[in-house]
C-alpha cells in the first residue's frame, strides 16, 4: 500500500513502479526504490519503436521533498539494443535535464532563482550554488533554442557593466514585449552584428527590424547602420534630457565657485517642477529672478525649454522648433549646453524620430538596476556566461514549459 501511495504522488506510470520505501530519521532523509516490470521496452529519442533492455545501472536523482525531509529516487535505468547493434541509454520520463535531479525539482529551483540569488536558493533546496546555477544556465540555453523572436519589430539596445573600470556587456530587448533576446559581450558594433545573428537564428531576419532605440554611442551608431540596415534609430529623449541635465550641473559648478548661493540647489535644477517642495520651488525662483545676470538660470531654461520641445509629437513642429532652439543655444554664451546643441545637431534626425516612434531604453534602463541589485547581492559576477544567465532570468521572459512540463508560465 505504501509503495502504490508514493507511486500516485510521484506520478509513476507503467513500466516504471515503486518497490521500496527506506526512511532513515537520523539523516532525514527518504529514499524510494523505482524499477520496470521484466519484458519491458522503451522507446529511445531520434530512434523508431520500442527496444528490449539490454542492462541495468542504478541512478539516484534529487526529488522535492517531503516535508523537511530530504527525498531521493533510486532508479533502475536500462539500456537498450538498438538494430544497428548500438546500444543506447533510457532516460526515465521523471528524470531532469541536469544530471541528478528530477524534473519537478528543477522545476521548482527554477521558480526560485528568478527571485533570488543563487546561493539563497542552494541554501532552501540544500544543493550547492554552483549546481543551482549550472542547472539554470542549462534551462536558459534550451528555452533560447526554441525561442521565436520572428515577430519582433523593434529593438531597445543599451549596455551595463559587469565590473569595475571599462567592462561591459551589451543587452538588446524587444521594446514592443519588453523582454530581453540577446546578451553579448562588449559594446561595439561587433555587439550589434552578434545581436543581429541571434535574431537570424531565431526566425527574425535583420530586414524585419524597422526601429531601434540606443544612445549617442557611435559604435552602437555604426552597428545598427551596417547591421540592421532597415532599422530606423531613434534616439529617446531620456538621453538627450540628460546630457541638457549635465550641462545645467556643470555650469552651477562653475559658477558656485563665485556665487556661494549656488551650492546645494544641484538636485532643485534638475528635479521635475511639478514635484518640488515649497523651499526648493522658492530656491529655483531665486535662481530664475537673477535670469540676465546668472548663467545657471538661463542654461535652466534651455533645459526646460527643450523638454517641451521634446514633448511635443509633431515631427515638423518638432524640427523646426529643435533648429531654433540649437540657434538660440549657440548664440548664447553658456558653453556646456552649447555641447548639447551641437550634440543635437549631430544626432538631429535620431532625435527627431522620437517625435514619431516614442522608442525609449527606458525599461532596459530599469533592466540594468535589477541586474546590478541581483550582481551587488551575489557580491558579482565573474563569468559571462553567468551574467547572460542571470538577465534571462530576469527579463528574458523564457518560456521553461517546452522544457519542463512543471514550469510555471512566465508573465
Amino acid at each position: 500500500m505504501t509503495a502504490e501511495l508514493f507511486a500516485a504522488a510521484l506520478g509513476i506510470e507503467e513500466p516504471w513502479s515503486v518497490t521500496k520505501v527506506d526512511f532513515d530519521a537520523g539523516r532525514k532523509r527518504l529514499t524510494i526504490l523505482i524499477d520496470f516490470k521484466p519484458g519491458s521496452r522503451f522507446a529511445v529519442a531520434g530512434q523508431e519503436g520500442v527496444h528490449p533492455a539490454y542492462d541495468t545501472a542504478t541512478k539516484t536523482y534529487r526529488h522535492l521533498n517531503f516535508f523537511q525531509h530530504e527525498c531521493h529516487l533510486e532508479v533502475r535505468v536500462p539500456r537498450v539494443k538498438l538494430p544497428d547493434g548500438s546500444v543506447k541509454q533510457v532516460e526515465p520520463p521523471f528524470a531532469g535535464k541536469l544530471k541528478g535531479f528530477t524534473l519537478l525539482f528543477e522545476a521548482l529551483v527554477m521558480m526560485l532563482v528568478q527571485q533570488m540569488p543563487f546561493a539563497a536558493v542552494a541554501r532552501i533546496v540544500g544543493e550547492s550554488a554552483y549546481r543551482v546555477q549550472a542547472m539554470c544556465e542549462k534551462y536558459v540555453d534550451l528555452a533560447l533554442d526554441v525561442a521565436d523572436f520572428s515577430e519582433v519589430r523593434a529593438l531597445a539596445i543599451d549596455e551595463t557593466s559587469r565590473a569595475r573600470g571599462h567592462d561591459y556587456v551589451t543587452i538588446a530587448a524587444d521594446a514592443d514585449a519588453r523582454r530581453v533576446v540577446c546578451v553579448t559581450e562588449g559594446r561595439d558594433s561587433a555587439a550589434v552584428l552578434e545581436i543581429a545573428a541571434e535574431l537570424e537564428a531565431h526566425g527574425c531576419p535583420s530586414e524585419a527590424i524597422e526601429s531601434v532605440s540606443i544612445d549617442m554611442s557611435p559604435a552602437f551608431i555604426k552597428g545598427v547602420t551596417a547591421y540592421l540596415p532597415e532599422a530606423r534609430i531613434t534616439f529617446d529623449k531620456f538621453h538627450v534630457i540628460s546630457h541638457a541635465n549635465d550641462a545645467v550641473t556643470e555650469t552651477r559648478r562653475i559658477e558656485q565657485r563665485t556665487d556661494p548661493s549656488l551650492k546645494g540647489l544641484r538636485w532643485s535644477l534638475l528635479k521635475d517642477v511639478s514635484r518640488m517642495k515649497p523651499h526648493e520651488a522658492v530656491a529655483l525662483d531665486a535662481v530664475l529672478a537673477r535670469l540676465t545676470t546668472l548663467r545657471t538660470a538661463r542654461t535652466w531654461l534651455y533645459k526646460e525649454q527643450l523638454r517641451e520641445i521634446l514633448d511635443r509629437k509633431q515631427v515638423n513642429v518638432v524640427r523646426e522648433m529643435l533648429k531654433h532652439w540649437c540657434t538660440c543655444v549657440m548664440r548664447s554664451k553658456v558653453e556646456p549646453m552649447k555641447e548639447v546643441a551641437a550634440m543635437i545637431r549631430n544626432h538631429f534626425e535620431g532625435i527627431i524620430a522620437w517625435a514619431q516612434t516614442r522608442a525609449t531604453n527606458g525599461f532596459l534602463e530599469a533592466i540594468n538596476g535589477l541586474f546590478q541589485a541581483a550582481k551587488r547581492r551575489a557580491r558579482g559576477y565573474t563569468r559571462f556566461s553567468t551574467i547572460r544567465t542571470v538577465i534571462f532570468l530576469i527579463a528574458g521572459k523564457l518560456d521553461f514549459r517546452p522544457v519542463n512540463p512543471h514550469s510555471v508560465q512566465p508573465t
